[in-house]
């Protein structure tokens, strides 16, 4: 929270210390849905948030995973709408909250906090451009490619250095990726055989990743 602390004047900073509230939130507590209008900025302080789209069939499609500490919540209310998307714990989660209304009158008052805001949904929007195109392109064995790698730069590894330290159930992996369930147990377990990976319950080890970053370059 610091950086956008940096970006506000004295007073400024002081009346939205007055404001800010700390919650936490159990994995799968949801944060906000889809239609409802936003009034608060969240802050992860710890855990993951998971940011996705409610699919028609039942299915949802994970857009973006917040890793702490980052901010969500805001592009919505910025453009003046309603959430498009939902947002859910990923894992028991500490959150801080501030009323977007403060934001709103900070931007008014002073340029580097909307400069701070524009500069983080330019690079949200960059990544998830990417990704949209990756998604839709790729076939399955490159989307799961493309999933374990992201999870694996954005949330590092555990000291064994080959498993992924954020654990997913198999339907999470599978709205990651853009696929049914089915489709995803299938395909990592054809990883499992090609000893690609390494299945321990929702534990995944990282066995080969040359052949795994060649799966998803190739797409």
């Amino acid at each position: 929270m610091a950086e956008l602390f940096d970006t506000l004047s004295a007073s400024q900073q002081e009346e939205l210390k007055e404001h800010i509230q700390i919650h936490s939130y159990k994995k799968n507590e949801l944060f906000y849905g889809e239609g409802e209008m936003p009034d608060t900025l969240y802050c992860l302080l710890q855990g993951k948030v998971k940011i996705f789209k409610e699919g028609a069939s039942g299915r949802n499609q994970i857009m973006r995973v917040a890793n702490a500490v980052e901010y969500f919540g805001y592009r919505a209310a910025l453009a003046g709408e309603p959430f498009i998307t939902a947002a859910a714990a990923f894992e028991n989660s500490l959150v801080a909250t501030m009323p977007l209304r403060l934001i709103k009158k900070y931007m008014d008052e002073n340029p580097k906090v909307g400069l701070f805001f524009v500069r983080r949904l330019a690079i949200a929007l960059g990544q998830s451009d990417e990704r949209t195109v990756n998604l839709t392109q790729k076939h399955m064995n490159g989307r799961l490619a493309e999933s374990l790698i992201f999870l694996r730069d954005n949330y590092g590894l555990e000291e064994d250095g080959c498993t992924l330290s954020l654990y997913l159930s198999r339907e999470d992996l599978a709205n990651l990726s853009n696929m049914t369930t089915a489709n995803a147990i299938r395909t990592l377990s054809t990883f499992a055989k090609e000893k690609i990976v390494a299945i321990d319950g929702k534990k995944i080890k990282l066995i080969d990743m040359e052949a795994l970053e060649k799966i998803n370059r190739l797409g």
